[in-house]
Parts: C-alpha cells; structure tokens; sequence
C-alpha cells in the first residue's frame, strides 16, 4: 500500500499535528487524516492485494505502488518525494529521501494517509475473518498472531510468501492456485492531467517494528511542502 499526498502552499498546506504517521496515535492520526484529505490539492491511496504480493514480492510491489499512487492523482505534479526509496519509471524529476516523512510535510501527509487507511483495512478484515485478531496487530507478526495462524491456518487475505504464514501453509510459501495470476512486469506511468504545480509526497503504508506511538504535541518541523 502507498499514498500520494500534494499539499497546498502557504498556511492553508500547514497542518496541525502533521507529523511521521508511526509518531501518532490512532486518534492524532485520525484527525491529521481528514484534515490531510480536506485541504491536500490532490491524493491517492493504492492497495497491492496478496496475490501481487505473493507473485512479484515485497519491494517491487512497494515501488509499483508509489508509481500507482502518482498515476492516480488528478494534479500532475512538479516534483516528487518518496519515502526512503527511490522510484524509477517516473516522468517527472524526483528525490528520495530517508525518512522523508520526518522532514517533508508532503510525505508525512501521504504516510498518515496510507497509514490510516491500512489500520481501516484491517479492521475491516478482522469483521471478515474473525479469529486473527487483525484490528488489534494490524497485520505485523506477534505472538498472538502467529498462535491464531497455527491454530486456524491463513485466511485469504494472507500473504504466503511470508516466512510466518509460509510455515502453517504447509505450501512451501506457494498460495493457492486460485491465489497465483499472471502479472505483468512494468512500469506504471505518470498519468497526465490538465492541472500541474507543486510537490508531490510519497509514502508507503507499512513499517516494520514501529515506535511507540506519543501524544498530540508531534508536529512537523520545517519540510518541504
């Protein structure tokens, strides 16, 4: 999963509490959220399903999301940000930037969007397979996930490519052959649009190991926006 995030110039792009998305709590992310999708000029958020996962692995699909993301604005952009990785493919110039979401408003926005978006998702998923306990780990290896994987197997929304799920499969890390279509290998382009200005902020929607969350008082300092 990844976001893309164009945020206005001048006082109506600053945000209050804006920060990195792994620094907030769920409700400073909640409200950063919808002050992120009422003002920004543009956003995406683009969802990689399992089965692309499972066929193409982890960073690739990381980069084809951010590639998607950037495609499904509505504004073309001027420049582009990413968070940590650098993205080919792209037709307009662009700059990763380590920890990007620390110091560019722009890409902490996109990250509390993906961020928001993915803890949304998997409370929707916990209603829909019961027993995992995906509201509470929100999908990261835990000990009590690990136990609801050995004792009810993967529900389809797994990845099986994943060493923790791989194990309890019994699949040798291979998903089900209904799990397994053919995709294809290539960049996603720049859509073009009638509009263009600014810099556009990319963030991924999933982090290993993340800090411990702190209080309302996080708020992004300089960047650029």
């Amino acid at each position: 999963m990844a976001a893309a995030a164009l945020l206005p110039e001048g006082r109506r792009g600053e945000i209050d509490g804006l920060a990195d998305s792994k620094l907030l709590t769920p409700a400073s992310r909640e409200r950063v959220y919808e002050e992120v999708v009422a003002r920004a000029l543009a956003y995406a958020v683009v969802v990689i399903p399992a089965d692309e996962v499972d066929a193409r692995g982890l960073h690739v699909c990381n980069l084809a999301a951010m590639r998607r993301a950037l495609a499904s604005l509505t504004t073309r952009p001027e420049y582009v940000l990413t968070d940590g990785f650098p993205v080919d493919g792209l037709d307009v110039p662009g700059l990763a930037v380590w920890k990007g979401d620390r110091v560019a408003a722009c890409v902490a926005a996109a990250s509390v969007l993906a961020k928001v978006t993915r803890d949304r998702l998997m409370v929707e998923l916990d209603g829909r397979y019961p027993g995992y306990g995906f509201a509470e780990h929100k999908g990261y290896i835990t000990a009590e996930h690990t136990a609801a994987l050995r004792e009810h197997g993967p529900c389809a929304e797994h990845r099986f490519s994943y060493v923790n799920v791989a194990a309890v499969s019994g699949r040798d890390g291979r998903p089900p052959r209904s799990r397994r279509p053919v995709v294809a290998d290539g960049h996603e382009p720049m859509e073009r649009s009638g509009r263009s200005g600014g810099t556009v902020g990319v963030a991924l929607g999933e982090q290993p190991r993340p800090p411990a969350p702190v209080g309302e008082d996080v708020v992004m300092e300089g960047g650029v926006r």
